[in-house]
């Protein structure tokens, strides 16, 4: 198992804690993880985004160039980084910021609402985790229990936000589930 992701939004969106998040979940497990964040130029409209291999075997190197996974926060990360997936990879977007479909045909495109529903679970900050929770359950990288043991090392002494951020995650992974 190898599995590269590309996570982006604008700064602000949690999405360098998420690729963090999803490391220190892997090495839970045992697995093999980089996280390689990357910060633009967010007050001129660039995007922050972090790159995540996970894998069962030793990684030479945290640059990806072709991800299996694209998570799109806003417009300008799925603008950017929606051509780089990989044919057959799968394209995870927030469909509460993005409102125009993406465009790639060869690749499976869900669209998560995570914006509203981190509205509705009256925690704005969590719409990250609900995107997690739709990328675990879609994919099974690693188990969703697992991410929610990382939280706490995550998040150290925001154990305030643990709840809600479970509560996210969940919702995300009921999209895909049912």
């Amino acid at each position: 198992m190898r599995q590269e992701i590309r996570i982006a939004g604008f700064g602000g969106q949690g999405v360098i804690k998420a690729g963090v998040l999803l490391a220190t979940a892997a090495m839970l497990e045992k697995k093999h993880c980089t996280h390689f964040p990357s910060y633009g130029a967010e007050m001129r409209g660039g995007t922050a985004n972090c790159s995540v291999i996970l894998s069962d075997s030793e990684i030479a190197s945290p640059i990806i160039a072709n991800p299996d996974t694209v998570i799109a926060m806003n417009e300008p990360s799925l603008d950017k980084f929606e051509p780089r997936i990989k044919k057959g990879g799968l394209l995870i977007y927030n469909s509460s910021l993005i409102s125009k479909k993406p465009s790639r045909s060869d690749v499976e495109i869900l669209a998560v609402p995570a914006n509203k529903i981190a509205e509705e679970l009256k925690s704005p900050k969590s719409a990250n985790m609900v995107v997690m929770g739709a990328y675990i359950a879609k994919t099974g990288v690693v188990k969703l229990e697992s991410v929610k043991s990382s939280l706490p090392t995550v998040f150290p002494g925001k154990e305030k936000f643990l709840s809600v951020n479970k509560k996210a995650l969940d919702k995300g992974s009921k999209l895909v589930n049912g």
